[in-house]
């Protein structure tokens, strides 16, 4: 597959012509989502979940659906009848030629006086997973892992170990539009001396092979 990266945590995959993005949110680009054939969005926190980013993606493309969670799919399935699907943990699916496992229940605690939402991880082509705003561990072997690097629920102690955990072939940056330029290199080489993997950092707008 290609990765493209977006800003923060959008990623773009393609495979034999069609196209999955995962988490088209606010802080990433107005058009990361258009000519996808298969959305994918872990939560309802507004940098993972746009809804006119969304609904763009979807009016652009009538063959487009969307996969998500409940909080997500009840502010836009009645616009799209038919082509927006509730999954939770443990669900599978096919959908645009891609094999999809839903992994993990709960976001990552911000601090116990804030409620937790629901959160879900998909893992692609039993590949690639992006777990969204948590640390769940998908219990299988991964290639690649999308690393949720900088956040307000996490630390970069608790990052190194759950790269130790996955045990990943690699791990590329995401969640990263709140770390600073002077910041990164830090990030690099900590999490690229101590987490035992291939971590890879891709700007906004460049690809890789996955």
């Amino acid at each position: 597959m290609k990765l493209t990266k977006n800003t923060h945590a959008c990623v773009r995959l393609e495979k034999d012509g069609r196209t999955l993005v995962i988490d088209p949110g606010m802080f990433t680009e107005e058009d990361a989502a258009l000519g996808a054939d298969v959305l994918l969005v872990t939560h309802e926190h507004p940098d993972h979940f746009d809804e006119g980013r969304l609904r763009a993606a979807l009016e652009g493309n009538p063959a487009a659906e969307l996969w998500t969670l409940r909080s997500v799919a009840e502010q836009v399935r009645a616009a799209f009848p038919g082509r927006v699907h509730t999954v939770g943990d443990g669900d599978a699916f096919e959908a645009g030629g891609f094999d999809v496992q839903v992994h993990g229940e709960l976001h990552a605690v911000i601090h116990p006086d804030i409620p937790r939402v629901t959160n879900v991880g998909f893992l692609v082509d039993g590949a690639v997973f992006h777990p969204g705003d948590a640390l769940t561990v998908p219990g299988r072997p991964v290639e690649t892992l999308f690393l949720p690097v900088m956040a307000p629920w996490n630390k970069i102690s608790e990052v190194i170990d759950y790269v130790r955990e996955v045990k990943p072939v690699r791990a590329y940056d995401i969640h990263d539009a709140l770390l600073t330029d002077l910041a990164r290199p830090i990030y690099d080489r900590q999490i690229g001396a101590l987490g035992g993997t291939d971590h890879r950092r891709l700007a906004p707008g460049d690809s890789a092979e996955v």
